[in-house]
């Protein structure tokens, strides 16, 4: 006989377990302890076989019966509904675990156009994790187990990898929630848990005289010829080093003397135009004798397709004579910075241009949108003029000479 929703409620338990029957091999099972069971009883394979459908009143008599009948229709193609649950179960866990929706979160960072070396650096970072957590689900991580895994990292003096661990780490987790598979962010907690990094400014020279030195150090550097070609480079032109090294021949216009960096290669993901000193042609035009053949300005010594490392251009320093306490590749942006201030011929809008820095402030940044380009052509040409002055090392007073220039009309 069928059940009803008023004998599944008040069937009141015994000393011994009930078996209530529903046809179709649909029971409810009533406790002594009063805690009532759906079981789909079945044969497979020749054997007796149970399956788990709920507690009512949680499932309904009627999700019951659709819960049998899929069972049901499972047997009729051959397929064990335990099994089959197993599975979906085993399919489902996968798509949970921090690896699974780790892989997700990077494939959206890919399709938002982020930096092939911001892809990289997330990578990185998240192999700290995957050892400890990685094949787990996310419900399952918890705060201790993402700070295990940060002091692990703390613990060999890299304080700013263990911070950005954990902010890549809840980038995941906010992924995994925004997608309805977390219900919470750890990491959140672990806020002031970690060690912070004591900021240090990249060195730079920034005294015109010691500056000079450093050129025709530069100029006197015996190794690599591509890589005396890329310090004269950040001298003249102090891009970021990432932009130089990765630099392709197809960015050139030398008609034009204009070096265009796509925005795929650029911190703020725009587009930049650095005006061409005659200087920086000079030397751009003999790189192009040694590498010209290839698509890169600065291939590898193992492979034309890959560019020089990011140590590169620092060992070079350190091989002429300066410490990283004294100079490094991207301290080229700072002396630039400060000298080009200094001087008092430019404006600070222009320089910042030049830099590619972007407006910190979101009003004035959707007003300053002016390229200053005109500005920048003179002032590049300039900086050339200005950095073969102090290289040749002439006299004080000739030096003054060039630093008294009339400034800009921007500054008048």
């Amino acid at each position: 006989m069928a059940l009803s929703d008023v004998k599944c409620r008040n069937t009141r338990p015994a000393s011994k377990l009930v078996k209530l029957s529903d046809g179709g091999g649909l029971q409810l099972w009533v406790q002594p302890t009063g805690s009532r069971l759906w079981r789909f009883a079945y044969r497979f394979g020749g054997k007796q076989k149970l399956l788990a459908l709920g507690s009512y009143p949680l499932i309904s008599l009627a999700e019951a019966r659709e819960s049998r009948d899929t069972a049901k229709r499972l047997l009729l193609r051959g397929i064990d509904p335990a099994q089959e649950r197993k599975w979906r179960k085993k399919a489902d866990s996968a798509k949970d675990t921090f690896r699974s929706i780790a892989a997700e979160y990077i494939d959206k960072l890919k399709k938002e156009g982020r930096a092939d070396r911001t892809i990289t650096k997330v990578k990185w970072l998240l192999d700290f994790a995957y050892p400890t957590f990685g094949d787990k689900s996310v419900r399952e991580i918890d705060s201790a187990t993402i700070l295990a895994v940060l002091r692990s990292v703390e613990i060999r003096g890299r304080y700013e990898s263990a911070r950005r661990l954990r902010s890549t780490i809840g980038s995941v987790l906010r992924y995994a929630i925004a997608t309805a598979r977390a219900e919470a962010d750890p990491t959140i907690a672990l806020r002031g848990a970690l060690i912070s990094p004591t900021v240090t400014s990249r060195a730079a020279i920034t005294d015109p005289k010691a500056l000079g030195g450093l050129l025709r150090a530069i100029d006197a550097f015996d190794g690599q010829a591509t890589t005396r070609a890329a310090l004269k480079l950040m001298a003249l032109l102090f891009p970021r080093p990432g932009e130089l090294r990765a630099a392709g021949w197809d960015e050139f216009d030398f008609k034009s003397s204009v070096w265009t960096i796509p925005e795929g290669r650029m911190k703020m993901r725009r587009p930049h135009r650095v005006p061409l000193s005659r200087q920086a042609v000079s030397v751009l035009t003999s790189l192009r004798e040694i590498t010209g053949g290839g698509s890169l300005l600065f291939p590898c010594v193992r492979s034309n397709w890959r560019p020089i490392s990011d140590n590169t251009l620092n060992a070079a320093l350190r091989r002429i004579g300066y410490s990283k306490e004294e100079a490094t590749a991207h301290g080229f942006r700072a002396t630039a910075s400060t000298l080009l201030n200094e001087c008092g011929k430019w404006h600070p809008d222009a320089i910042e241009r030049q830099l590619a820095h972007i407006e910190n402030n979101e009003v004035r940044r959707a007003y300053a949108r002016a390229e200053h380009w005109e500005e920048r052509v003179r002032m590049m040409q300039w900086w050339a003029d200005y950095l073969d002055e102090i290289e040749n090392a002439k006299p004080a007073a000739e030096l003054k000479q060039v630093w008294l220039q009339p400034r800009s009309p921007h500054l008048s």
